[in-house]
């Protein structure tokens, strides 16, 4: 038998038809390898933006983030308190009844007396005479009633919505109305004022005009 030896190291010297559709072949699988390398980076590149603007429902539960937006109410602001309207006192008015206080008790003869170097029995004596004086003049221009007519010492009741001008509460104050606790004061309230009228000219600063006797 022959036998037949094939050196590895001979280079073709001719380029046939084989060598050609071979050469070819080898070109096309480069081209489409390349190809597919291409796709499979520009699928990437899309797959990596969608994720990032992907919606949070559209990723998996396991590393899905929730934005939970918290609406917080605002609050409502409740009616303006009625504005507190202060008068001013009629000075006219108190000044007058110190000037009858004056002229039926001296009273303020009294409260301006230094009782230091009076005895007890003296000072007695002098508060008797004060106190008929100012009960006439309190009397025949005022008409004064108790705020409460239930006796002091006993135990009332203010229910919701009481007057608290007419009531002042003291001591322990918890909770709301209804409270019960012993009138320690019934209080005073004037029912009718009668003033004398003032004539033209007066000036009620002069309490008491000073007198002089010729």
């Amino acid at each position: 038998m022959n036998s037949y030896a094939i050196d590895l190291s001979l280079r073709p010297t001719t380029f046939d038809l084989w060598h050609v559709y071979l050469a070819g072949m080898v070109a096309v699988l480069a081209l489409t390898l390349i190809l597919v390398l291409i796709t499979a980076l520009l699928a990437m590149r899309r797959s990596g933006k969608s994720e990032k603007s992907a919606p949070a429902t559209s990723l998996p539960p396991e590393i899905r983030i929730v934005e939970k937006i918290i609406e917080v109410e605002k609050p409502v602001p409740g009616p303006a308190p009625e504005p507190i309207i202060l008068r001013e006192a009629t000075a006219d008015a108190a000044l007058q009844v110190l000037s009858l206080l004056q002229k039926e008790a001296r009273f303020i003869d009294f409260i301006e007396e230094d009782m230091g170097g009076y005895s007890d029995a003296e000072i007695g004596a002098a508060a008797r005479i004060v106190h008929q004086g100012c009960s006439k003049a309190i009397k025949a221009h005022f008409s004064l009633s108790p705020v409460s007519s239930a006796q002091e010492g006993s135990r009332i009741t203010l229910q919701p919505g009481f007057d608290a001008y007419a009531f002042r509460l003291t001591g322990n104050i918890t909770g709301a109305a209804p409270f019960t606790g012993t009138l320690v004061h019934k209080g005073w309230q004037v029912d009718v004022m009668n003033l004398p009228r003032l004539t033209e000219g007066h000036d009620p600063h002069i309490l008491a005009a000073a007198e002089v006797e010729l």
